[in-house]
């Protein structure tokens, strides 16, 4: 089977209001989340974590703060990459706050 990474994108708004949620909320929310990675089953390699706001560095070793609004990632396998898109549709992520979308990267093989 081919890898992929899933990554979970969200405008600072939705990341905002998180921070001010209840944890009876998240924990009810994440719900969702456990259903569809009980879905994908076998096709999940790592559920992955939301991920805090990135830094980059430049070629000039100058670091700043990431524009990119990356949230979190899952590691997924599957035949191919229509495959692994099909179980990304209606993905609890997408409907959790306007604007959030997922991105999908294929493996290189090396």
């Amino acid at each position: 089977m081919k890898k992929f990474i899933a990554l979970y994108y969200a405008p600072s708004s939705a990341m905002a209001r998180m921070a001010n949620t209840s944890e009876e909320d998240k924990a009810k929310g994440m719900e969702q989340w456990f259903a569809w990675k009980e879905k994908c089953g076998e096709h999940i390699l790592d559920f992955g974590a939301p991920l805090m706001p990135a830094h980059t560095i430049n070629a000039a070793g100058k670091w700043g703060q990431s524009t990119n609004e990356v949230t979190g990632y899952s590691i997924l396998q599957g035949e191919s990459e229509e495959q692994v898109k099909g179980l990304l549709e209606g993905h609890p992520h997408l409907s959790w706050f306007e604007g959030c979308s997922i991105e999908v990267h294929g493996y290189a093989s090396m």
